[in-house]
Formats: structure tokens, sequence, C-alpha cells
């Protein structure tokens, strides 16, 4: 570990969250500190992206992956940095249109090239909007 022993960083855990989650235990002793650091600072920390919308971006992907524990925890993480039910609502549905595209540009083999030199036709033209 980086210096610190598991019982140290369990502590540290505790102070934060109140308790240590189960999951941590599995994490292997040699791994613990750094992982917890780096929970700490995404999951917790002030980072470029504001919590609320990192969180907002967590349930988004994870309705994706289908990951039950992943939406569990960023819907309330969310809720914790503010987050409205109706913001959440709106991210889930952002990930379920988009991912619609996702399916039907695939599925009709849309041709890349053109798809790229149109999005920066359509880019130019709104930017040049104003």
């Amino acid at each position: 570990m980086a210096g610190r022993t598991r019982s140290e960083v369990e502590a540290e855990i505790k102070e934060t969250l109140g308790l240590v989650p189960h999951f941590f235990s599995r994490i292997p002793d040699d791994l613990m500190d750094y992982e917890w650091e780096i929970f700490k600072k995404l999951e917790l920390g002030e980072t470029l992206i504001p919590n609320k919308y990192k969180e907002l971006i967590g349930i988004a992907l994870h309705s994706e992956t289908k990951c039950r524990y992943c939406t569990l925890f960023h819907t309330e993480a969310a809720k914790l940095f503010g987050a409205t039910d109706e913001e959440i609502q709106e991210a889930v549905h952002y990930a379920k249109n988009s991912l619609g595209w996702s399916a039907y540009l695939n599925g009709v083999r849309e041709d890349y090239d053109d798809f790229e030199r149109e999005l920066g036709e359509i880019k130019n033209y709104l930017a040049s909007k104003g």
C-alpha cells in the first residue's frame, strides 16, 4: 500500500462515509489505499465536472451497462449532490435517446465519413448563427 495500512484506510473510510462498505473488504490489501484514493477523488471530490453532473453521467452510463449497483449508487449520489428527480429522468431519457440513435446509425450502416462531414457542416452553421 502507499504507506497506509488497511486499518488506517478503513478508519478514514468510516470517518468519511459513516461505515466501511462491504465491497471495500474484497479489495486486496496492496490496492486498498490506491482504490480508496481514486474513489474519494472521483466520487466525492471536487473535479472539473461538478459532482451532480458526474453522477448524472453515471446514471446515464449505467442505465446502459445495466449495472444495478452502479445505477443505485449514482442515483443516490446525484440526489445527495442536489439533482432533482426530473434531472435524473432527463439524464436517463437522454441515454435512451442516444442509444437509440446509435442502434439506428449502426444498423443502417450510415457512412461514417458522410456523417462526420455533415456534422461539421451543422456545427459550423449553428456556430455562425450565434
